[in-house]
C-alpha cells in the first residue's frame, strides 16, 4: 500500500491572486493569506481600496487594479503579478455582484443577467486560463472559485445570480476533472448568510430571523469564517481533495425546518 508523501500546512512563500478583495470575503481572505506569509495579489476594481488592504495586511500584500469583466486586462494584470511576486500558487475566484432582478424588468433584466455571468463566471474561467502557465510550474498548485449557496438551491427574484453561482460549481467540477491529471487542485466555497457589503442593507432584525429560521447555527456568518475554509483548500496537504463543493452557511443547506 502507497502512502501519500509529507505535505506542508504553510502557505509561506507561495504566490496567490484573490479577486474581489477589497472588501468582505476577499478582503478576509488577502489579510488570513498575508498573515500565513503566502505573497498576496490584492485585487479588485477600485486600487486605492486595494491599497488600504494591502496596507492593513502588511508586507506580504501588494494591491493590484482588475476588472474581471476585462478579458483584456485579466491577461495583462495576471501577467504583471507574476511577474512582479515570482509566478502563481494559488488563485482564488472572488470576485462577485448582487444581481436581483425580476424576469419581467425587461432590457434591466437583461443588463443584470450579462453582468452576473461576465463577472460571477466568464470571469473565473478567464483568471484560470490566465493564470494556467504559472500554476502549472507550481509544486502545489491550488484554484478555489468562491460560489454560494444560492448555486446549490434558489431564491426569488435571483435568476441571475442562481445562474451565475450555479454555473461556477460545474465549471469547478469540470475544471477539476481536466486538470487533475496535472495535480492541480480545484475546489469550491459555498458561502451561506454572510456579514459583507452584499447584506449591508439587510435590516439587523431580517437578519436574526432568517438565520433563526434557516440555519442551523441559528446565525450570520463572518467573513473570516469563510477565509478559514478556503485557506484549508490551498495549502499543500490539501493534495487529494479536488472537485468538492463546500457549504460555509451554518447548517442552511443541512436544514429541512
Amino acid at each position: 500500500m502507497s502512502s501519500a508523501p509529507d505535505r506542508s500546512r504553510s502557505i509561506a512563500g507561495r504566490v496567490a491572486i484573490v479577486t474581489g478583495a477589497a472588501s468582505g470575503m476577499g478582503r478576509a481572505t488577502a489579510r488570513m493569506f498575508a498573515a500565513q506569509g503566502a505573497k498576496v495579489a490584492v485585487t479588485d476594481l477600485d486600487l486605492a481600496a486595494c491599497e488600504q488592504v494591502a496596507e492593513e495586511a502588511g508586507e506580504n500584500a501588494h494591491a493590484f487594479a482588475l476588472d474581471v469583466a476585462d478579458g483584456a486586462a485579466i491577461e495583462r494584470v495576471v501577467a504583471e503579478i507574476a511577474a512582479k511576486l515570482g509566478g502563481i500558487d494559488i488563485l482564488v475566484n472572488n470576485a462577485g455582484v448582487s444581481s436581483f432582478a425580476p424576469l419581467d424588468a425587461g432590457d434591466q433584466y437583461d443588463a443584470v443577467w450579462d453582468r452576473a455571468l461576465v463577472v460571477m463566471l466568464t470571469a473565473h474561467q478567464r483568471m484560470v486560463r490566465a493564470a494556467l502557465p504559472y500554476l502549472r510550474r507550481s509544486d502545489a498548485p491550488r484554484i478555489v472559485n468562491v460560489a454560494s449557496t444560492e448555486g446549490l438551491g434558489a431564491t426569488a427574484g435571483d435568476t441571475p445570480y442562481v445562474a451565475a453561482k450555479s454555473g461556477v460549481v460545474g465549471l469547478t467540477r469540470g475544471l477539476a476533472v481536466d486538470l487533475g491529471k496535472e495535480g492541480i487542485t480545484v475546489n469550491c466555497v459555498c458561502p451561506g448568510p454572510i456579514h459583507t457589503g452584499m447584506t449591508a442593507g439587510v435590516p439587523d432584525e431580517a437578519k436574526a430571523e432568517f438565520a433563526r429560521r434557516r440555519t442551523a447555527l441559528r446565525r450570520y456568518g463572518e467573513p473570516e469564517e469563510v477565509a478559514h475554509i478556503t485557506l484549508s483548500l490551498v495549502l499543500p496537504a490539501a493534495s487529494y481533495i479536488t472537485g468538492a463543493v463546500i457549504p460555509v452557511d451554518g447548517g442552511l443547506m443541512a436544514r429541512n425546518a
